[in-house]
């Protein structure tokens, strides 16, 4: 029997690597940062075409590369990092494994021109799938310029999951959003199909967080800064005004290294409890000195993941100096106890001491409780209280003048047609589905309800419920999921008929975004435009906004356009024609009721007429169910 096991070609070694190292083109973007970062680099410039699909060039300014380094750089596990074991509880570069290079040549066609300070003359080298073509002198300026062509081009199914090119643009503006914010030393510049995205010039760190950001984060940075022998805490956290209900501004730095850890992120909104509401996340810009020996980053390929050797002290250190920060800048409520301000109260003067005297008190001592005989009326029901249901009587008989001439059976039988009124015919309370008949069309709803009602047939609950009486039971809506189905329904069909009207503002509003905000604002202006925005860019992080639609009614435009933003941050879409019908869903989630809105009962009636008037009345434009049914039976067996 022949033997099976043999060892992998390079090349297919490669391939497989590159499958953990290499996922997307941010992955590339990646790593080439950081590589440029540990070369000393203090400018690094990213060229891109096609969202890194056709190119991606990272060019840096930093010590170079000999011709035997640059050859060997591209083989696995070359590293300049390490040497033994013991160096990998002592790293502080950004990479060390020596994957990096060999993954991405092995899955695309890269270009390498490297020089070295002292040398007059560079190197440039060719490979393409791990193969190298070509190898020769050049000149060239000192540092790297890394050329990345044409990725996955020689694995087809890898290249097909690739996202559209605003998804890819998109991740790769959080890596060097990343990078940027551990290394505000070092300036950075990313263009896409020759149109600038990120300039970020050498700073410090509050103004890299405000050119990242947008202004408007500025006025709302709290400092932090502690120092223990376990760990030390260096950064921002964003003031509770400032808690957004979406992910995207949290950010953990180990050691100039960016990282994700759930614990330490309880750890921060602990100290936010009952400062901020229970749906949102503080934001927090926090950097970590660790003594590397007393951390493990050698547990995942992306180096996202680390593991401390005791992480219940610092969850404790973190939590401590998030609260002390809030403290300082009066953000938690405290109460001081100054005895220096405290009243001082003089003492009596002897004579006023003699002159006073106990106060008496009137006390029936023939008062019996348990003696029946006594009138309870009399007893117990002071004066005041005769008199006032003397006047009480009075009152009532005067009222009954104002009814002299109603005949008492007419309104009854008015009172009767109203109650007949509040029956309708709705499906069965167990089924929540919507009401449709067999060729799909909605089912229009025949409500017998006589418009000028006197008794009133809503009962709004809470500011959150709408309950009416049906014919098999009681109606339970959601006010919010009703007005979301309406809102929806109605953006949908402006925009088939084309029939959008924009709301001009009179003093248009301006809004300051970050560069990501600005990007996922620009990637959906033209849809926003065709539900009934008038959006103009004022300058690279500026927006105007002259209209909104005329459907949403009296709206603060900037705080919609910044829910409207977060909901597209934290939802991606890839498919233009989801677009529409997205927007559609997004502007009826920000722009509808809350659930504490209160709402008179003319509204209360035009939500429930519209709602019927949906196709869909009976769940949300996201599948949420808006209405239940409680059948008679249910009330019956809860009562009994």
């Amino acid at each position: 029997m022949s033997d099976i096991i043999h060892l992998l070609p390079d090349s297919v070694a490669n391939q497989i690597a590159a499958g953990e190292v290499v996922q997307r083109p941010a992955s590339v973007v990646k790593e080439m940062v950081e590589n440029a970062i540990d070369a000393g680099a203090t400018k690094v410039t990213i060229n891109l075409k096609d969202a890194g699909r056709t190119l991606i060039q990272v060019i840096d300014n930093g010590k170079g590369m000999s011709p035997t380094d640059a050859r060997i750089s591209f083989e696995r596990h070359a590293t300049s990092k390490i040497q033994k074991a013991e160096d990998l509880f002592a790293i502080r570069s950004m990479g060390f494994r020596g994957e990096a290079l060999a993954s991405i040549a092995a899955v695309s066609e890269i270009e390498l021109k490297t020089r070295k300070e002292e040398d007059q003359i560079g190197t440039h080298i060719q490979i393409s799938a791990s193969e190298v073509s070509s190898q020769e002198e050049v000149v060239c300026e000192r540092g790297c310029n890394f050329t990345i062509k044409n990725l996955f081009y020689n694995i087809p199914a890898r290249r097909k999951f690739l996202k559209s090119d605003r998804a890819e643009l998109k991740h790769i503006m959080v890596e060097v959003q990343r990078i940027a914010l551990s290394h505000h030393d070092v300036s950075f510049r990313l263009y896409h199909n020759d149109s600038i995205i990120y300039d970020l010039p050498m700073s410090n760190l509050r103004k890299r967080i405000v050119n990242l950001l947008g202004k408007n984060i500025n006025q709302n940075l709290i400092p932090v800064e502690v120092e223990t022998s376990i760990i030390k805490i260096t950064g921002y956290i964003g003031q509770p005004k400032f808690a957004r209900k979406t992910s995207g501004d949290q950010f953990f730095f180990v050691n100039q290294r960016y990282m994700r850890h759930p614990y330490f992120h309880k750890a921060i909104t602990n100290a936010y409890e009952n400062i901020i509401a229970s749906d949102t996340i503080p934001a927090y810009f926090l950097f970590f000195e660790v003594d590397p020996q007393n951390i493990d980053v050698n547990i995942h390929p992306t180096k996202t993941e680390i593991k401390f050797e005791d992480e219940k002290s610092a969850w404790h250190i973190i939590h401590a100096a998030v609260r002390e920060s809030l403290g300082k800048f009066n953000i938690v409520p405290s109460i001081e106890f100054d005895q220096s301000g405290a009243i001082d109260i003089p003492a009596l003067l002897e004579q006023e001491q003699e002159d006073m005297a106990t106060p008496a008190i009137e006390v029936d001592q023939a008062y019996n409780p348990f003696d029946i005989s006594r009138s309870v009326e009399n007893n117990f029901r002071p004066t005041n209280q005769v008199n006032n249901a003397q006047r009480f009587n009075n009152n009532r008989s005067n009222w009954n003048e104002l009814y002299n001439g109603v005949e008492t059976e007419k309104v009854n039988q008015e009172i009767q047609a109203n109650l007949e009124a509040f029956e309708m015919d709705i499906p069965d309370a167990e089924q929540n589905e919507p009401f449709f008949n067999q060729q799909g069309d909605a089912v229009q709803q025949t409500l017998d309800i006589e418009e000028d009602t006197k008794l009133g047939r809503f009962l709004h609950l809470k500011n959150k419920y709408i309950l009416t009486p049906v014919k098999s039971g009681l109606m339970v809506i959601d006010q919010r999921k009703a007005h979301q189905r309406i809102l929806y329904e109605g953006f949908l069909q402006l925009v088939e008929t084309q029939q959008t009207v924009s709301q001009q503002q009179l003093f248009p509003h301006t809004i300051e975004l970050g560069l990501m905000d600005g990007e996922v604002l620009k990637s959906i202006l033209d849809e926003l435009n065709k539900f009934g925005f008038d959006i103009q860019q004022a300058n690279d992080h500026g927006f105007i906004i002259n209209g909104i639609p005329s459907i949403l009614g009296k709206i603060n435009p900037v705080g919609l356009l910044e829910r409207i933003i977060e909901e597209v941050k934290g939802r991606p879409f890839d498919i233009k024609e989801e677009i529409n019908n997205y927007v559609a869903k997004i502007l009826a989630k920000t722009s509808c009721i809350h659930n504490n809105k209160a709402m008179k009962d003319p509204e209360v009636e035009q939500l429930f007429n519209d709602l019927f008037c949906c196709s869909h009345p009976t769940i949300s434009p996201w599948g949420d169910p808006v209405l239940k049914i409680m059948a008679l039976d249910d009330l019956d067996k809860f009562l009994k």
